[in-house]
């Protein structure tokens, strides 16, 4: 993470650093990317509303290519659906641009972080607004994580779908769902996993829908899927609660011992629900975390 500037005033130092640089680059083009459309076609300039707020999308990191292409373009699609808005992207850690050097090349203004996160825990209640608080030039205001949203929950059925999963399925007795999820030691990160698996199970006919976790939880995704298996439940597909490809993505397919879908990826929910929180945290309309219903799934798998 960057110093503060107020500790290494810029005016000590006769030439800008790299860091600085690239900085200042990958600001620049982050502003020109946002008046091109995916079809390499220049938007209209009088759709431009420059008092938006820039949306600072911010993932967490992975050592997998595929992840950072995958946030990419999802943000393309972001871009799409809100002509003129200055979208960027900044990461907790492990890739670049990270997050205090995104915030630095914005210069003065308002900002709006929006997590790529997909319920609340560590990074969202203590990381994000740590980074903003630090981003002294800016005014910035941090948005919800993702999830629990319907939003989500359709792109995780439609994953499904692709992955070779049937409605008639939902019929089956012998069916289930494991939500392979990252984990956290937050119990509110797993009270959001519960209410995402509650709601598939919903959109799946009333399949039972088990959270797992890669880290930092329990039950983890081979102890789930055993303990399915040892109530008869033969056909398990695997649901991958994760925003883009990564080790914990991967870790929890190869365990799955049928169908196992694809992250959440760049489906175009996901663009529309990231926008949501974007506007969200403008009016200030936080959502709503009611009471979770006592857990009916693992009684019934």
């Amino acid at each position: 993470m960057t110093e503060p500037a107020s500790e290494h005033p810029r005016e000590s130092l006769p030439l800008d650093s790299t860091a600085q640089l690239l900085t200042r680059i990958t600001s620049q083009l982050g502003t020109q990317l946002s008046l091109v459309s995916l079809n390499g076609t220049r938007r209209p300039m009088y759709r431009i509303r420059r008092s938006a707020p820039t949306l600072v999308a911010v993932a967490h990191g992975s050592r997998d290519p595929q992840a950072l292409r995958t946030v990419l373009e999802l943000l393309d699609r972001v871009r799409e659906l809100r002509p003129g808005l200055d979208v960027r992207l900044g990461h907790i850690e492990l890739n670049e641009p990270l997050l205090p050097d995104t915030l630095d090349g914005i210069g003065r203004g308002d900002a709006v972080l929006v997590p790529l996160l997909l319920g609340r825990g560590h990074h969202v209640r203590h990381d994000l607004p740590l980074a903003a608080a630090a981003a002294g030039h800016l005014r910035t205001r941090v948005a919800a994580p993702l999830g629990p949203h319907p939003l989500l929950v359709e792109t995780l059925y439609e994953r499904l779908l692709e992955a070779g999963w049937r409605d008639e399925d939902g019929k089956d007795r012998a069916a289930a769902v494991v939500l392979a999820a990252a984990g956290s030691r937050d119990p509110d990160s797993d009270v959001d996993a519960r209410r995402t698996a509650a709601m598939l199970s919903d959109r799946l006919g009333g399949v039972p829908v088990v959270p797992a976790y890669a880290s930092a939880a329990t039950p983890d995704v081979p102890t789930a899927l055993r303990a399915l298996a040892d109530r008869g439940r033969r056909r398990v597909a695997l649901a991958s609660y994760f925003t883009a490809p990564g080790r914990f993505a991967t870790v929890s397919a190869a365990a799955a011992p049928g169908i196992a879908a694809a992250p959440l990826g760049a489906h175009p929910a996901m663009a529309r629900l990231l926008l949501h929180r974007y506007d969200q945290a403008l009016t200030g309309t936080a959502p709503a975390h009611a009471p979770l219903a006592p857990p009916r799934l693992l009684a019934t798998a």
